[in-house]
């Protein structure tokens, strides 16, 4: 089952949120590391500082969109009807730059799950609104 972020990030593949589903704690303690080298965290912080249970449980967002997803009482960006906002615009173009960053300090592996995961904000979105456009029309 697809499970979005608010930005559209995929947390079935988000190695946190994979590693907190499974309550594994070695790799929390790999992912802690991973963030670290790609500069995510200024330093390894402890696997409890990496649980994640997703956007709905989450008390920070780098970008804001998850204030504006609850105020605009939707699950995700590509669910509101002024989708794709400037915001989120933006989010996007960082995301870029994230991902040539760590296309340099992860493996392909690692790489191609960052991919999946945090990497395709825009197309899982895209994908996020055409649903919700075409339930909009089938009303």
């Amino acid at each position: 089952m697809l499970k979005l972020a608010s930005c559209g990030n995929d947390c079935n593949f988000c190695p946190r949120y994979t590693a907190t589903q499974s309550d594994d704690v070695e790799r929390l303690k790999e992912v802690a590391a991973l963030w670290n080298r790609v500069g995510w965290r200024d330093v390894v912080v402890s696997p409890e500082e990496m649980v994640c249970y997703g956007c709905s449980s989450a008390n920070w967002c780098r970008y804001d969109i998850r204030k504006c997803v609850l105020e605009k009482k939707v699950d995700n960006c590509g669910e509101c009807k002024g989708y794709p906002c400037e915001n989120v615009l933006k989010t996007f173009e960082q995301t870029e730059l994230y991902a040539k960053d760590c296309r340099e300090k992860l493996s392909k592996e690692d790489y191609e799950r960052f991919h999946k995961a945090f990497f395709s904000k825009s197309e899982n979105l895209d994908r996020a609104n055409k649903e919700y456009l075409s339930q909009i029309k089938s009303k």
